[in-house]
């Protein structure tokens, strides 16, 4: 299997974490100090802190995304080594997706949710088991939302793309997929429209069943997907 990553995004991302909690570590220091030395200031001192505190979560936050390992292309890297040349994984392209695979047959899509805890999709909602962890962390980690709804319109996106870039009546068979990769994680999925799996699934779960694309098709998906990735 060949990968391709923005590794600069990923840098700016990481750089921006550091920034900003750095950022916002110093505001909440020049709100302590600056009344001691002029207390006429305790008004600005109290706006310091207020912008020091929401700058050092949101370094936080993008630490959690960004910074915090194992990092959600490493783990796709592992579960999916081993597969043939003729797959292609694709890190942090500029599209509504992060991570892409094409494959002999197809294109599947991959949306992770890096969280952990207790997971479930019955009847079209999600609902998460709170914890009091969960609740301390909810402002500075990644919310679920929905995940599956997210893949399924970037499927729709990619198709509409290709569908230019080919200029085909034939569609490209695309495979929205939702990846649970927290090693924490607990999942039960009751009649899911697209595929939902924990990592260790993986493998078994992007299986497209549809006929292989022609090679110049290939080729310019290929292409088309490394241009939107370094």
């Amino acid at each position: 299997m060949k990968t391709f990553i923005d590794r600069q995004k990923v840098r700016q991302r990481a750089q921006l974490s550091h920034t900003a909690s750095i950022s916002g570590l110093i505001l909440l220091m020049a709100s302590v100090v600056l009344p001691l030395f002029l207390p006429k200031w305790v008004g600005a001192a109290s706006m310091l802190m207020v912008i020091g505190l929401g700058t050092s979560m949101v370094g936080i936050y993008f630490a959690n995304r960004w910074v915090r390992k194992p990092r959600p292309e490493d783990q796709l890297d592992k579960v999916l080594k081993g597969l043939s040349d003729s797959h292609h994984l694709y890190h942090y392209p500029s599209l509504p997706c992060d991570h892409v695979l094409l494959t002999p047959n197809g294109v599947v899509i991959l949306e992770t949710v890096n969280m952990g805890g207790d997971f479930s999709y019955k009847k079209g909602h999600w609902k998460e088991a709170m914890t009091v962890g969960r609740a301390l962390r909810y402002i500075v980690e990644e919310h679920l939302g929905d995940p599956i709804k997210a893949a399924s319109e970037t499927g729709q996106y990619l198709q509409n793309q290709f569908g230019r870039l080919i200029k085909a009546e034939a569609t490209i068979p695309i495979l929205p997929a939702v990846i649970f990769i927290h090693p924490n994680v607990h999942l039960e999925v009751e009649n899911a429209p697209i595929t939902v799996c924990e990592l260790d699934k993986l493998r078994k779960r992007i299986v497209l069943e549809a006929p292989r694309l022609e090679p110049d098709v290939y080729e310019k998906l290929s292409s088309y997907l490394e241009g939107k990735t370094i």
